[in-house]
């Protein structure tokens, strides 16, 4: 009888935790543990949960993509670093990222800087759009060629 109580314990605490936000099954793992629940209680009610559906690395590592593409832009390898820090397995996180193109984010995130930087001078402009991206985790070729497009498109403007 104590072993259903806790297992009911221990699946409350998950929907509890999962009601903010999708999470990974490490994530809810972690957690679960931090709150001390046994491990084959934490490893029974990861298996109701996955039998609900609502523990599956797939569709959370869809929406962490989604989430980060259309409210914090990042870069596809910092996507995927975040990703990994949530313990998804390599195979989902390649099949989730593989369409993500660092170029159009980059240009994205450049033209909403432009009204703040237009004023600059060349180098200034670099400096200033290579740490915005920079921080973002874009490559520094993505930032170099994104800054030369955003340049040419400005002196044409003119």
């Amino acid at each position: 009888m104590a072993d259903r109580n806790s297992l009911q314990s221990c699946l409350d605490a998950a929907y509890r935790y999962l009601s903010y936000r999708p999470r990974s099954e490490a994530e809810i793992r972690q957690w679960l543990r931090r709150r001390n629940f046994a491990s084959e209680v934490t490893e029974e009610a990861i298996a109701r949960l996955r039998e609900q559906n609502l523990s599956d690395d797939f569709a959370f590592a869809q929406f962490w993509r989604d989430n980060r593409l259309s409210f914090r832009p990042k870069s596809k390898r910092l996507i995927e670093k975040e990703l990994r820090d949530k313990k998804v397995a390599a195979e989902i996180i390649e099949q989730v990222t593989e369409n993500i193109n660092d170029e159009e984010i980059a240009y994205k995130l450049g033209s909403s800087r432009m009204p703040a930087l237009a004023h600059l001078d060349y180098p200034d402009f670099l400096r200033r759009l290579a740490n915005y991206l920079g921080y973002r985790g874009f490559s520094y070729q993505v930032i170099r060629d994104t800054a030369a497009r955003l340049w040419r498109e400005k002196e044409n403007n003119k």
